[in-house]
């Protein structure tokens, strides 16, 4: 509608340009012609100059037969007519009257074409004047509206501005046909003596108008048809797939399905729809498989809590029975460990339930590794007792620099120091490393322990996987530890791995824990 509203105020102007072009050359003829007549048959008798009808009637015959389509008058002053130049005489002598040609009549597709630009024009610039003037001082006359002015009544309006240049007249008679008819005053030296009135049938101005109303309406034809076909194709390329999305997410949500059924056409895509369907796709994937793990760790949790407690109600069950002060108090003793197995288990299990929220919201910054390497080892070797392994660092001063939270960090490291601690001989050595490589700052903590199964390399980051030295009190680990170190590595979009230290003969001489970090940037 846009295209077409301008089009059309782009084709009033047009109209209006090629009205004034015909105007000028139609005035500029009516003057030529006044200026005949004022030469050749302007006559003074008595005193009295006028217009002499015998000798301006076959002038003016003779000036205007070049242009079969225009009539002209030639008034008195006192409005009479003197010469029309259609009546002429005929062969015979006979004083005829040549009528103006009929123009041809519109065609069928001139027609059609009319009626579909008067509507539209009607639709969106408002209804036009149905007098048929169009723009023209006939139009500045309310009386003359809706009829065609004779030459008398134009004769009469232009005597009402005599120092005024007349103004034209454009309209249309009955049939249709516009007309332009102009008005030139007669003069002989400063006086007038009679007026001409030109009036010529503006065919071409229809013509070049109706080219351009072809060319408008077949541009908004093909615009018409270019926005129909454009969308077809947004409709099929981005509405329906986007559709589909949305119906999938709907399913996603009601969880009438675990992962979004979406067409290989829309998840293979290489446009934002199809980025948008592959998304879509790994979160319904993530949501599940954090949902698995939920169920998982409520299934672990329950089973953990179930063991504690169990062994509780044997305890008290056999204790209402025992009457021995001994054995009564071994199982108070079992009853208390038991109790705070509980405790540590419910505050590990606490600690590890709100883990990622607590790192969601928690506010990065930079940290420097090599001074937390440092710091620890101080803290380790200031509280060292007898007996019990040194802590060794080796890494630079500085420059180890990540970004996330310094206290999660803290606690990954205490964590492997404290296995580490727990699995070394008495004596023996932890050392604390710290290197920046291929833009990762990598942390490793290594002793000299019996190492980890082969087997259980992976397992050990599983939650309530307890692989203690068996020296070491039954219960006094919960087995989520490393579950949550691994956690809080991942949140921090790094890697947790563990292996085992071997000699040059393959022979295992502890474990480490290497912890890699991306680098933070600057």
């Amino acid at each position: 509608m846009a295209l077409i509203f301008a089009a059309l105020l782009y084709l009033d102007q047009y109209q209006q340009g090629l009205l004034t072009a015909e105007v000028s050359a139609l005035r500029e003829q009516a003057r030529i012609y006044a200026g005949a007549i004022a030469q050749a048959a302007v006559q003074t008798s008595n005193g009295q100059t006028s217009v002499n009808p015998d000798l301006a009637q076959p002038l003016l015959y003779s000036l205007t037969a070049p242009t079969p389509n225009a009539q002209a008058l030639i008034y008195g002053e006192d409005g009479t007519l003197i010469a029309d130049s259609r009546v002429h005489p005929g062969q015979n002598g006979n004083i005829v009257t040549e009528p103006l040609p009929a123009p041809p009549p519109p065609g069928l597709l001139s027609r059609a074409i009319s009626f579909i630009y008067d509507h539209l024009s009607g639709s969106v610039i408002g209804a036009q004047d149905e007098s048929g003037v169009l723009g023209s001082g006939a139009g500045e006359n309310p009386d003359t509206l809706g009829w065609q002015p004779d030459a008398r009544t134009a004769l009469e309006l232009t005597a009402t501005a005599p120092n005024q240049e007349a103004p034209p007249f454009v309209r249309r008679d009955a049939s249709g046909t516009l007309l332009i008819t102009v008005a030139e005053p007669i003069t002989q030296g400063q006086q007038v003596v009679g007026t001409v009135l030109l009036t010529r049938e503006a065919s071409e101005v229809d013509k070049a108008v109706l080219a351009v109303r072809i060319s408008i309406l077949g541009l908004f034809a093909l615009a018409l048809l270019l926005t129909v076909i454009v969308s077809f194709y947004l409709s099929r390329t981005i509405a329906s797939p986007i559709s589909r999305l949305a119906a999938a997410a709907e399913r996603m949500r009601e969880g009438r399905t675990r992962t979004p059924p979406l067409p290989d056409s829309v998840k293979g895509r290489n446009d934002e729809i199809g980025t948008l369907g592959r998304t879509l796709e790994s979160s319904a994937q993530a949501l599940w498989a954090r949902m698995d793990a939920i169920e998982k760790f409520a299934a672990d949790v329950s089973h953990e809590i179930k063991n504690p407690l169990s062994s509780i109600r044997s305890a008290i069950e056999t204790l209402t029975r025992v009457e021995d002060p001994a054995r009564a108090s071994r199982l108070l003793a079992i009853i208390t460990q038991d109790v705070a197995r509980l405790d540590r288990l419910i505050t590990d299990i606490s600690d590890s339930s709100r883990l990622d929220s607590e790192l969601s919201r928690a506010r990065h910054e930079i940290v420097d590794m090599a001074k937390m390497l440092a710091t620890l080892a101080e803290i380790y070797d200031a509280t060292r007792k007898e007996g019990q392994p040194f802590v060794l660092v080796e890494a630079p001063a500085e420059g180890l620099y990540v970004r996330g939270s310094e206290t999660r960090l803290v606690q990954v490291l205490r964590n492997l120091i404290g296995n580490a601690i727990s699995f070394s001989p008495s004596g023996g050595k932890i050392w604390l490393r710290g290197r920046e490589t291929g833009g990762l700052i990598e942390l490793s903590v290594e002793d000299e322990g019996p190492g980890i199964p082969d087997g259980k390399l992976d397992s050990i980051f599983d939650r309530f996987y307890s692989e203690r030295p068996q020296a070491e009190q039954f219960g006094s680990h919960s087995g989520l530890g490393l579950s949550i170190s691994r956690q809080i590595v991942e949140a921090h979009h790094g890697r947790i791995s563990a292996e085992n230290r071997r000699d040059e003969d393959g022979n295992i001489v502890g474990a480490r824990f290497v912890v890699r970090l991306p680098k933070a940037g600057e």
